[in-house]
């Protein structure tokens, strides 16, 4: 049986004042409810810097300065899908967050991150995040 594809994926570290931006996805949506960071995925022909400034774009309304690469991971998912969830900083912006795609968003303490229901495949980050080592 041959591999599934994988398919990249960006997501934000943007920070402000000591607290890391979440996002809820929306309710109804595929994975509902569930906390996230910001990104989605890298289309044919993008690099993941400038896929990410165009998520941004579509889901917060913000334009972004892309920093560097924090890390990458494989996750697995049940359905024999394969993601390559690729993290970046977000070195400043402009614009106003908006929610344009998410049922909230909230800026919290590292600490508290582990208190959300996030994505199984952020989870290993947030832990991360949460103990300090980004």
């Amino acid at each position: 049986m041959s591999r599934p594809y994988r398919i990249p994926v960006v997501a934000a570290l943007l920070e402000q004042d000591g607290k890391v931006l979440v996002c809820q996805r929306k309710a109804g949506a595929r994975h509902e409810l569930k906390w996230e960071f910001p990104g989605g995925k890298v289309e044919a022909g993008e690099s993941p810097r400038v896929a990410l400034a165009r998520e941004l774009r579509e889901e917060l309304g913000i334009d972004a300065a892309i920093g560097r690469e924090l890390t990458r991971y494989e996750v697995q998912y049940p359905k024999g899908v394969s993601i390559l969830l690729i993290f970046l900083t977000v070195k400043s912006f402009r614009g106003e967050l908006k929610p344009l795609e998410f049922e909230q968003i909230a800026w919290e303490d590292r600490a508290n991150l582990l208190g959300y229901d996030f994505l199984d495949g952020d989870l290993p980050f947030v832990r991360q995040l949460a103990n300090g080592v980004f």
